[in-house]
């Protein structure tokens, strides 16, 4: 076109295919003439014409078949600074290829050649097209170890396997030297005190504390991606015993793709401590359920909240509904998911569980299918010091946003319950319990066909009293299913101790833990989520499910992980203070009550407690009680709160610190 200029750029792998082009059609045609030319002790004058003008005749021929040869081998195509032995193996079969070419066209045109011409061009061609490939990386090699910066970081790589060699190979051969690899570990025996790229194995993993001092380690570099999670925290435990800085590659993608690079290495971080593998379960079930459904999370924009979202959100529902009170999170997730799903069928709503008026609105007008029900106060010592509040929200805002769910037609109301429900020391733990046992109330209710005997909870007129008519027809077609999904503490979710201790860790400490023996489950909120979904799909009404945290984790030793993999030193640059345990905190949490039974589902992560039995008619008759002391804000509210939850011990916390 016009005005248009024509890009004659040419890549630079082109260029350079076109100069080993040339270079190997010297090659080729040199190392015959030089065999020729020392068959006959070297002096031009003593070759034969009977030999030397087959060859003047015929060598344009070989060198033109051999270059095809080498097109054919690929040699023109490969990255020759990270040529192995596949790129080696390639050039001496077409040079071998070449030969034997060469040998037939000579004795089919010419006749007879010396065995030696034969032998020796084959043997120069294969050494100098090898020599003009591979030089530059034994050049690169030694050029690493000669002018390898003395204050680079010196680094130690765990795995001698493909991976760990790949790794090696590209910190040698990368073009501005960072970092300088001194050592190898390795727990096959057979390599140890051998090299690869001329860095020693120096021994398995008992040798990783030895070798960092020996060598003075800076990094280290786990590079074993088919590791197991559990052999993967083994070895980083040992690791994070030291002052260095650990990597990992991310998983065995990079080598399958090889980019085993350091460019692909990540930072070791705490969720690779917990010592378990990931939880990935089959969420088939999931997407037919929420397929094409209109679906409601509450608390929408917390951390658990935004999460059961971002997954609900890949399901294809007809249509996302996120409420919560708080609109900065709300309005973030909604942003979010706009961006990643155009074509979600989204709405935000601002409003509080406790407003019956506002719930029973919502859900006239929307008429979720499935609710998962995530909004709550979640934070311990602040609900020590208002535990009316913790009334309020957790329990009563959960009985009016399940009446309301009953009342309008949903198929399944998931509550996100916690193990601080089991044995509760502290009023949080103790008002999500309540709300365990109005999930169970409800369910046994409608399981009785006495839906119409749940008291309907409000503080103001009741404006949105589902029987209107008096005739109660509202409640004869109800077959909204209750469950509840209990489990533990979440790494990174708002207010958990890892956000915590990184925020104090910037500061430069000191890190806060409360006692040095308390002990928590822990999960990543996707892991959680995930099983949360999993669980409300295959609920039949009324279940207590349990999902399966794995070991405890010692919060000690969660904080002074935390702080070698931000590069510090425990109680030397970060101090560590004990600060005792807090109001309604315990040493330890627990999955089921003693009470409690445990059963099994399809999922061996997921288990469904055998609820405790209780008087569901008494409990509700005292749960409209409860509501009203605690919006008279009660000073006896855990009194009347420890006669409802038999399992409640206010006292308890104290008694255990006191003890420890």
């Amino acid at each position: 076109m016009k005005g248009k200029k024509i890009d004659f750029h040419i890549s630079n792998w082109i260029k350079m295919a076109i100069l080993l082009n040339i270079y190997d059609m010297a090659v080729v045609a040199g190392s015959y003439f030089l065999a020729l030319w020392i068959r006959f002790d070297c002096v031009f004058s003593r070759i034969p014409e009977q030999y030397l003008n087959p060859f003047m005749q015929y060598y344009l021929i070989h060198v033109a078949v051999s270059i095809g040869i080498f097109w054919a081998f690929k040699l023109y195509r490969a990255i020759w600074r990270f040529a192995s032995y596949v790129e080696l193996f390639r050039v001496v079969m077409a040079s071998f290829i070449s030969g034997v070419v060469n040998l037939v066209l000579m004795r089919a045109l010419a006749g007879r050649m010396p065995i030696t011409y034969y032998i020796l061009g084959l043997a120069f061609q294969t050494f100098f097209m090898i020599a003009a490939r591979f030089g530059y990386r034994f050049a690169r090699l030694l050029y690493m170890k000669r002018h390898v910066d003395d204050g680079a970081p010196r680094v130690m790589i765990i795995g001698a396997g493909a991976a760990g060699q790949m790794l090696l190979r590209d910190m040698i051969e990368a073009k501005e030297i960072s970092a300088r690899p001194v050592c190898l570990i390795d727990d096959d025996k057979n390599t140890w005190g051998r090299e690869i790229e001329g860095v020693t194995v120096v021994g398995g993993r008992n040798e990783i504390l030895a070798s960092v001092e020996k060598y003075k380690i800076d990094k280290i570099y786990l590079a074993i991606p088919s590791a197991t999670p559990e052999q993967k925290r083994d070895l980083l435990n040992i690791c994070s015993a030291t002052d260095c800085e650990l990597m990992q590659l991310p998983g065995m993608y990079q080598l399958a793709n090889g980019e085993v690079t350091v460019e692909a290495m990540k930072k070791v971080s705490i969720e690779d401590l917990l010592g378990r593998p990931p939880i990935k379960p089959d969420l088939t079930d999931v997407f037919a359920f929420l397929n094409g459904k209109v679906v409601m999370v509450t608390g929408g924009g917390g951390s658990i909240g935004s999460e059961l979202c971002r997954q609900i959100a890949a399901h294809e529902p007809k249509q996302l509904i996120i409420l919560d009170i708080y609109e900065n999170n709300a309005y973030d997730i909604q942003l979010e998911l706009k961006e990643k799903y155009p074509d979600l069928n989204l709405v935000t709503l601002i409003a509080s569980v406790r407003d019956s008026r506002r719930i029973f609105d919502v859900f006239k007008t929307y008429r979720p299918e499935v609710v998962y029900h995530a909004a709550a106060h979640k934070h311990v010592p602040l609900m020590e010091t208002s535990p009316c509040e913790a009334i309020k929200n957790n329990a009563i805002g959960t009985y009016k946003t399940a009446y309301a769910a009953m009342i309008h037609g949903c198929r399944r109301f998931v509550l996100i319950s916690t193990d601080k429900a089991v044995n509760p020391t502290n009023i949080m733990g103790a008002s999500k319990r309540l709300c365990e046992m109005i999930i169970q109330s409800f369910d046994a209710m409608i399981k009785a066909g006495r839906a119409g005997s749940m008291p309907q909870l409000f503080t103001h007129e009741g404006m949105e009293n589902a029987d209107k008519d008096g005739t109660g027809s509202v409640y004869r077609q109800i077959k909204t299913e209750f469950v509840a999904v209990r489990f533990g503490n979440v790494l990174g979710s708002n207010g958990s101790v890892v956000p915590i201790f990184r925020k104090q860790i910037e500061k430069g400490g000191p890190i806060t833990v409360t006692h040095p023996d308390i002990i928590r489950y822990f999960m990543t909120i996707p892991e959680a989520v995930s099983l949360v979904l999993l669980a409300g799909t295959n609920a039949k009404g009324g279940e207590i499910f349990v999902l399966d945290m794995g070991s405890p984790v010692k919060i000690d030793t969660l904080a002074r992980n935390l702080i070698r993999l931000s590069g510090y030193v425990p109680d030397v640059d970060i101090k560590i203070e004990y600060t005792g345990l807090r109001p309604g905190e315990k040493l330890y949490e627990e999955k089921l009550m003693a009470e409690e039974g445990i059963q099994k589902t399809e999922n061996d992560l997921i288990y469904i407690g055998k609820p405790i039995p209780f008087d569901t008619e008494k409990f509700l008759a005292s749960l409209e009680q409860l509501m009203l002391s605690a919006y008279s804000n009660k000073a006896d509210i855990r009194e009347r709160v420890e006669k409802m939850v038999s399992t409640y011990h206010p006292e308890d916390a104290g008694e255990k610190a006191k003890i420890a």
